[in-house]
């Protein structure tokens, strides 16, 4: 990936997770809707905690610091100075994660033309949040990867996609389950290549191929 790499990706968590309750009467009452689940707020904050300190500790500014190694990032009501501290970051983040997104945009602009009507239906019937159910490899030069799109912003069912002429695969860790997250593609001498982000586990697919079939499966 170019743009939407491992590292954005797991900066645009850390955005997600400086959102705080607007006023401590928020706070009290999402505190008291885990007690009423039989769940133990304090420990699942740490257990959070603990997750994230390392992506917290990277792309956090050192004035945060005291916050995240103390625990009181999330497992109490933030004080005034980290709520200004927070917007203050999310809003510079906002701003760089729309001038990389435009900066993307404008480049598939340009190399459009150039692409396979097939290639521009993969790339703008986005397959966000659809996950992986199986995998082929029918020949040398033939990949088949269907999908589950219940969950994504198109088709609604499950998509089967045949990239022919494969010329570049590689992959980590690709599995049937897997998410698909976010895609990059760009115009090549022999067609297209093709990145996607996936999660579970979070890792980076490269198919570099003459065309691809889309066939959405009833």
């Amino acid at each position: 990936m170019r743009y939407f790499t491992k590292e954005w990706y797991k900066e645009m968590q850390i955005r997600g997770f400086l959102v705080f309750p607007e006023t401590k009467k928020d706070w009290d009452e999402n505190v008291a809707w885990y007690k009423a689940e039989g769940r133990n707020f304090d420990k699942l904050c740490r257990e959070e905690l603990e997750y994230r300190k390392h992506d917290l500790l990277k792309f956090l500014p050192e004035s945060f610091h005291s916050y995240i190694l103390s625990g009181t990032i999330n497992c109490q009501f933030p004080s005034a100075e980290l709520r200004e501290m927070a917007e203050q970051w999310r809003k510079e983040y906002d701003e760089r994660n729309k001038l990389m997104r435009k900066e993307y945009r404008d480049n598939y602009i340009s190399i459009k033309d150039s692409l396979h009507e097939n290639v521009v239906q993969l790339y703008e019937k986005s397959l966000h949040d659809s996950r992986v159910r199986s995998l082929e490899m029918p020949s040398d030069d033939t990949f088949i990867m269907t999908l589950d799109c219940s969950g994504s912003y198109h088709y609604y069912t499950d998509v089967k996609l045949t990239f022919i002429g494969v010329k570049k695969l590689q992959h980590l860790d690709l599995r049937v389950g897997s998410l698909w997250l976010y895609d990059e593609v760009y115009s090549t001498e022999a067609g297209f290549d093709l990145h996607v982000l996936f999660d579970i586990p979070l890792g980076e697919l490269i198919i570099g191929a003459d065309n691809v079939l889309i066939e959405v499966l009833s």
